[in-house]
């Protein structure tokens, strides 16, 4: 028999907004599981929260919180933006984030798998979806936890779209407290910049391989283009990430260089001030697939002269120490959420029909 009472149905109700003999319904299918009960009743289409559970989530915020050696980062969605913005759904999504923290939450599965104020996670979610009126999706989330070594920080755009939070290995507890402002600089670069990888040691290779092909066939077309037009020709690299750079492909490109100088004329004895300044070069000309998406190689914001990891490095020598960038999590509300455009006059006219 299914071991549930009215209190059990007053709960359900309070949580769906479904009627009091279907939350009953529900119970007894579920044989008085909550969450079973909750699931019975969005297969069935019952109860406001369960039919706002089937909508598309793609709005919402992005939240924080850094302390010490810790941070979390999560993304909360919501269906529309107005409701991103209502009082009721920040704190719901503070609520989380604090949640996530104290608990050393790393990940969504692991926050929507727990329990929080006594309940199972999904029956408080169901809670604030009855509430607020909206679907709400725990999507993504992400830690750091750090030791003494470690520099930790992060940053929230201002309109909660976007967030960053970042790490840094240092020489010693020294380094990392002075590294902890530096970062960030850094997560405001990457959340502008829109880093997919930390550096260039990710790429799969096959990726690079696509990317190159790809990048070749785009630029052959627009030369042809710019050639009907009588426009000057793009260069068409062979490069386009350090990943390709071998050593043989940089010895190459430095006895190119060489020979170019020597068909020039320029004196041997004035090379050696010539060439590291050409071959950087080169190597700045085939690495833009890491200058696009690669945090460590992209030119910082602050200061396009230079990369963000040559941006740690000075400002860590500048605090008596070494310190290198391990680990990033940048989160973008809705990124990667396919959105179906409904075409209303479409929908009518078929209803008719």
């Amino acid at each position: 028999m299914a071991s549930f009472g009215p209190s059990d149905i007053k709960k359900l109700r309070e949580m769906t907004n479904a009627g009091m003999m279907d939350c009953k319904k529900a119970l007894s299918e579920a044989d008085g599981d909550m969450d079973k009960a909750i699931e019975w009743l969005r297969d069935q289409g019952l109860g406001a929260a369960a039919k706002k559970a089937s909508k598309v989530a793609a709005e919402g915020l992005v939240s924080m919180k850094v302390e010490g050696k810790k941070a979390v980062i999560v993304e909360v969605n919501s269906q529309t933006d107005f409701v991103a913005q209502n009082e009721k759904f920040k704190n719901t999504v503070s609520e989380v984030v604090a949640h996530a923290f104290e608990n050393n939450l790393a990940d969504a599965e692991a926050i929507n798998a727990s329990t929080i104020n006594s309940m199972p996670f999904s029956e408080y979610l169901s809670l604030q979806i009855a509430t607020i009126g909206e679907n709400l999706v725990v999507r993504r989330a992400g830690m750091i936890d750090g030791d003494e070594l470690t520099a930790v920080n992060g940053y929230i755009h201002a309109n909660g779209q976007v967030g960053v939070i970042i790490s840094a290995k240092c020489d010693s507890a020294a380094t990392a407290e002075a590294m902890t402002s530096v970062l960030k600089d850094v997560a405001m670069h990457a959340a502008a910049m829109r880093p997919t990888t930390l550096s260039y040691k990710d790429f799969d290779a096959a990726y690079v391989a696509d990317e190159t092909a790809g990048r070749i066939i785009k630029i052959e077309k627009e030369n042809e283009e710019r050639s009907r037009l009588g426009k000057p020709l793009l260069n068409i690299p062979k490069y386009i990430s350090m990943a390709q750079l071998t050593p043989e492909v940089l010895a190459g490109a430095e006895a190119d260089i060489k020979e170019k100088l020597k068909a020039e004329g320029k004196p041997e004895q004035i090379w050696d001030k010539i060439v590291p300044g050409q071959l950087a070069r080169f190597i700045s000309d085939n690495t833009t697939l890491d200058q696009e998406q690669c945090l460590l190689d992209q030119k910082f914001v602050m200061d396009d002269s230079i990369t963000v990891a040559q941006y740690i490095e000075n400002k860590a020598a500048a605090a008596g120490g070494t310190a290198f960038i391990d680990t990033f999590i940048r989160l973008e509300v809705g990124e990667g959420i396919e959105v179906v455009e409904e075409d209303f006059a479409a929908e009518v006219a078929k209803q008719m029909a």
